[in-house]
């Protein structure tokens, strides 16, 4: 602790730094670019300038005076920052992980997290210190923890400076989990000292950001998706309760054969086999989940691909068996994507959306592969759900060169 200034809460690291994550904004983060404005305004204002009497009024109003605090300290002293490294730091932090998280909140929650992230730590530093505080990192520590909850299987670009300059990825689990909060805070203060670095702060930021955006997903505050943390645990808690399931010879065999099957023995070999299986197609499905949300709808296509080799019935879910499916499609594979299609219809067959699947499928039979039977039979039963008369009056049409194609003939406006 020093005596003769305040402890700072700073995000940065010195040798390996977040620049930028894979997460997509799809809405402007106007809270996040607000807050990050109002940090880089104060600091020229109080700072920059070199006036004592600014100086003394950040000392007076803009530090969190731990022994004695005043109610307004514990959300001014997020805007304060002891020099121009300090205030760099933690607007590349706020940047890199704020944006997609603002995106994720909506402006006015996100502001109002940030605050509360902020006061939290600087409330948790104050239980165990009495060295004034100053700094945004308790705020943005709570973000940082908010987007590993919200992304978790995102990847982060780091800048690494040791010999030489350059980047790399890292998933956002080690980034953050081991690189940011474990080391950072954890393990090389407790090596090195934490010198005037509030780790305290840092660490109770990072709870209240675990905690409130996990109670957010929880209650659906915040609208779910299938990348989230909730989402993660519950998958591999479904995983696991699968494999332990699959193990047991009788449980495998009556989910193949049902309740014709027999009793079946099982060597240690075999189990170890099976399980060794069922790894593997949990992790592919993981793996290609990762893919489609980075936007790899080729690499997806590839790991669907070894996915079905191993159990040709896997079906990904709807949207993104379509997704691969699609992707075989556009580049040439049509045989595969007429199959992917196929397993989508046999797996969500009662989809609003599945007739006008099961139309493109009728038209890659009959256009594409020339498999006519099978063409006739997609068209006929896609004819029977479609509603738009454009549409029906497409698929008529293509269901008339099929049935011509195959030498029958039927009144053009009875697909039967």
């Amino acid at each position: 602790m020093l005596e003769a200034g305040p402890r700072v809460a700073d995000a940065g690291t010195a040798m390996i730094i977040p620049i930028r994550t894979e997460t997509p904004v799809h809405r402007t983060p106007l809270g996040n670019y607000a807050l990050i404005g109002l940090n880089v305004l104060l600091f020229v204002m109080l700072d920059f300038s070199g006036n004592r009497d600014l100086q003394q009024f950040k000392d007076t109003y803009f530090t969190l005076n731990t022994a004695y605090p005043s109610l307004h300290e514990f959300v001014t002293y997020q805007f304060a920052h002891a020099d121009w490294v300090h205030l760099l730091g933690n607007m590349l932090f706020l940047w890199v992980f704020g944006n997609a998280v603002n995106a994720k909140l909506g402006n006015a929650a996100y502001v109002l997290f940030y605050l509360a992230a902020g006061i939290l730590a600087a409330w948790g530093f104050a239980l165990t210190n009495s060295a004034p505080l100053m700094g945004a990192s308790g705020s943005i520590a709570g973000v940082t923890t908010a987007y590993l909850v919200l992304f978790p299987r995102s990847h982060i670009t780091v800048l690494y400076m040791l010999f030489f300059i350059g980047t790399f990825e890292l998933p956002a689990m080690i980034m953050i989990g081991l690189k940011i909060i474990l080391w950072d805070n954890v393990i090389a203060p407790s090596i090195a000292g934490a010198g005037n670095v509030a780790t305290e702060a840092h660490l109770y930021g990072y709870l209240f950001g675990f905690a409130a955006t996990m109670g957010m997903l929880l209650i659906r505050v915040l609208p779910r998706d299938q990348f989230d943390m909730l989402a993660l645990i519950k998958r591999w808690s479904q995983g696991r309760a699968y494999r332990a399931v699959m193990t047991d010879p009788q449980a495998r065999a009556r989910a193949e054969y049902g309740r014709v099957a027999r009793p079946v023995t099982v060597l240690p070999q075999q189990r170890e086999a099976e399980e060794a299986r069922m790894d593997r197609i949990s992790g592919l499905r993981l793996q290609i989940t990762e893919r489609l949300a980075r936007g790899d709808s080729e690499g997806a296509a590839g790991l669907y691909e070894e996915l079905i080799a191993i159990d040709p019935a896997q079906c990904l879910s709807a949207r993104h068996q379509i997704t691969v499916a699609r992707q075989f499609y556009a580049t040439g594979r049509t045989p595969q994507a007429a199959a992917a299609f196929e397993r989508y219809l046999d797996t969500y067959g009662s989809d609003p959306e599945s007739h006008e699947v099961r139309m493109l499928v009728g038209i890659i039979f009959a256009r594409d592969l020339h498999q006519y039977e099978a063409a006739e039979r997609h068209l006929a039963a896609a004819y029977q759900k479609l509603s738009d008369s454009s549409r029906r009056g497409q698929c008529m049409q293509w269901l008339s060169q099929v049935r011509a194609a195959l030498g029958r003939t039927a009144p053009s406006d009875n697909p039967n």
